[in-house]
């Protein structure tokens, strides 16, 4: 994982981390329309941000429409998933740091 450089993270998806900072970090994530970023968890909490376009997150089951401006707060060990509704991207922020993405 090489951080300030864009990397495919999933089919239409790319993501670049920013430098880290000791217990915090971001992350800008463009998705193509329709992309979709696949269910998980993680023990970090992770607030994100529309820089724009329009998307659909479930997270812990319940639907939220995020579209440009708006923000989203992913409580740690939330089960989250995102799908493009229009080609947008996203700045995550998350605490600690993501050592999975990191290493």
């Amino acid at each position: 994982m090489a951080v300030n450089s864009w990397e495919q993270a999933e089919p239409g998806v790319i993501r670049k981390i920013h430098e880290p900072g000791d217990q915090l970090m971001m992350m800008e994530v463009s998705f193509e329309e329709g992309a979709e970023g696949s269910s998980h968890s993680h023990p970090h909490e992770q607030l994100t941000y529309c820089l724009e376009g329009k998307l659909a997150f479930h997270v812990d089951g319940k639907e939220i429409i995020v579209e440009k401006g708006n923000s989203l707060r992913i409580p740690s060990n939330a089960v989250h998933g995102v799908k493009a509704i229009t080609k947008s991207k996203l700045l995550d922020v998350f605490t600690p740091l993501r050592e999975d993405l990191l290493d």
